[in-house]
Order: C-alpha cells, then structure tokens, then sequence
C-alpha cells in the first residue's frame, strides 16, 4: 500500500472513530442504569444514591435505581461493578471502606484503583462517637474511664470489617491505649438496633447514617471525629472533637465516591462527571448533604483518583499501626 494510501486509509479510520465517539455522546446513555451500593438501605450510602438517582434520571432520560449488595466490606457491590459490562450503565456509590481500607484486609477478587474508573467525590462526612439515649457516659472521659476499669468489657460496632467505623473503633484503640471489643454487621443500619437496645456500647459511625438516630434522641453523640466541629448542624455545634478532649490521633472521616466499570467509553464517562457536577451545584442536594453533616465534594477525574490513591496508602499504614485483620 502506497503512502499516500496509507494516510487516506487513518484520515477515514480518525473520521470514523470521531464519529462513533459523537454518536456514544448522543446516544449514552441507550438503556437503564442501575447505582450499586455495598450498604443496607438505610444508612449514608444508601440515602447518597438515591439522591443521586433521583437527580440523574430526569436528566438522562432513563431509569436509576439503587441496588444494594450489603457484605464484605462494601465490597461484594465494587466486585460486582468491576465484573459488569464496561457500557457505563453499572455506577457504584463507595466509600473509604472499600476503597482504601478494605483492600489492606481482605483478598479481594478485584482491584478497585484499577478495575473501577474514578467519576468524582460525592460528599465527605466526619465520623462521631454515638452511644445509646439510654448510656450513662455522657462524655469521652466518662466512656475512657470505665473502659479502664473494665479492660475488654467494652464492645463497638461498625458496618463491617474495614469499615471506616471499624478503623474508626481501632485508631480509638490505639490512642487511648484500651481494647474494646470490635462487633462487625451488614450495615450502619443493623448495628444502630443494638446500640440502641444496649447491647453493644458504642459506634464510630458517619454522620450521614447517625445523624436520624441523633436527631430521633436515640443517640448521644459524644465526639466528633474530625479537626473542627460541626457548626452546620444543629443537633452537633456543642458536641466537641475527639483531640478536644483529649484523644490525639484517631480522626476518621468516611467519603463516599462515584465510580463506574473500568473500560467504559470516555464519553459515558464524561457524561456521568458533567452530571455529578451539576447535581453537586444543585441547591436542595447541597442542604441534604450539609443536613448529614457532610460537605459536597469538589474533586472529579484525575484529582479525585489521586486522592482516593493518597486514602489508599493512609489507611494501610494506620491497619498495619492497628494491627487491624479480618475476623
């Protein structure tokens, strides 16, 4: 083949692929889309996606429906997406426990820095130390006091192993200098009935998912695990942080992430990133977010994978510091 050949042959293969690349935009996305989640309903990753698809629907033209796939981690629902057909219709809302922590814990089937393409960051939540309406510890001091006089008479909950809630119990832990006993569910949602009912003692949980159980005076919120308060809530301005009182070291925050299928078209991707920014922006989806006493994330693409990567390698040195393993 000549080389004047040659170069009509890649202006029309340029051409065509151009044009398939348009027609993916127009056409994306063709067929409903689904929103896994590795939570119960109920809890902050739950109530995350279904704003998120309430949001996206109208907008795409299709159907969103959240699915949730409690278990593991959160990560029985990354696997699944990681497996899905790259076409942009499988979406997963994730969190800090799937894809920086639990990967130092458990074997995974997956690889969620490279089997799962980074949209964007949806909202960052401090984590707070809740014990029941009904506990007599009305403070850190009270809880830190009797955990000493009663060593390994303590237990915590968290919505599973590698959970930001079971890092969250760890680093208290390592800080204080105690043991208290790690009691791992499905989900934020389960573990709160035994909080509530004092069969376990306490929970580091995100505020998205306790933030109903405080507000219901089911909770007493003891401290805020995060450098500042939370003065945009009303039911927390007066609830002070961890190092406040005294506790240096075991702030945990949970973030929670968009993915889809590594693979996936650049256009389907680019659509999705351009609908998170816009939801991200809207009014009433900022209220709720702040109302679970998060932040609206600002981090899409590149940015956001390089965080989730500089999250990866944080929380597999505080497992190691831990000596955090699966049970």
């Amino acid at each position: 083949m000549s080389l004047s050949s040659l170069a009509r042959a890649a202006r029309l293969s340029a051409l065509a692929l151009t044009a398939a690349m348009a027609g993916a935009q127009s056409t994306y996305p063709d067929k409903p889309l689904r929103i896994m989640v590795g939570a119960s309903p109920g809890g902050g990753t739950d109530i995350l996606a279904r704003v998120l698809a309430d949001k996206f629907s109208p907008v795409l033209k299709q159907p969103v429906t959240v699915e949730n796939r409690p278990g593991a981690s959160n990560t029985i629902a990354g696997e699944l997406t990681a497996r899905a057909t790259a076409d942009g219709a499988t979406l997963l809302l994730a969190t800090n426990t799937a894809q920086a922590v639990a990967p130092h814990i458990l074997k995974l089937k997956y690889d969620p820095l490279k089997d799962l393409q980074p949209i964007g960051l949806v909202a960052v939540m401090p984590n707070v130390l809740v014990v029941s309406a009904n506990s007599p510890y009305k403070s850190v001091k009270d809880l830190v006091t009797a955990m000493a006089a009663k060593p390994g008479g303590f237990k915590y909950a968290s919505s599973g192993i590698g959970s930001t809630q079971h890092v969250g119990g760890e680093a208290f832990n390592l800080a204080t200098g105690m043991k208290s006993i790690h009691v791992p569910y499905k989900g934020s949602s389960q573990a709160h009935i035994d909080i509530i009912a004092g069969e376990v003692d306490m929970m580091f949980d995100s505020t998205s998912s306790a933030m109903g159980q405080i507000k219901a005076g089911k909770f007493r919120a003891l401290a805020v695990s995060a450098p500042q308060r939370s003065p945009e809530l009303p039911e927390l301005p007066d609830v002070p942080t961890l190092a406040e009182q005294g506790i240096k070291g075991a702030d945990v925050s949970t973030w929670y992430g968009l993915y889809v299928t590594a693979g996936t078209p650049r256009p389907a991707v680019e659509r999705l990133n351009a609908e998170l920014v816009r939801t991200l922006k809207l009014a009433d989806v900022q209220t709720r977010i702040k109302a679970l006493g998060g932040e609206p994330g600002t981090l899409t693409g590149e940015p956001f994978a390089a965080m989730n990567k500089q999250e990866f390698d944080h929380y597999g040195q505080l497992v190691r510091d831990a000596n955090i393993k699966a049970e």
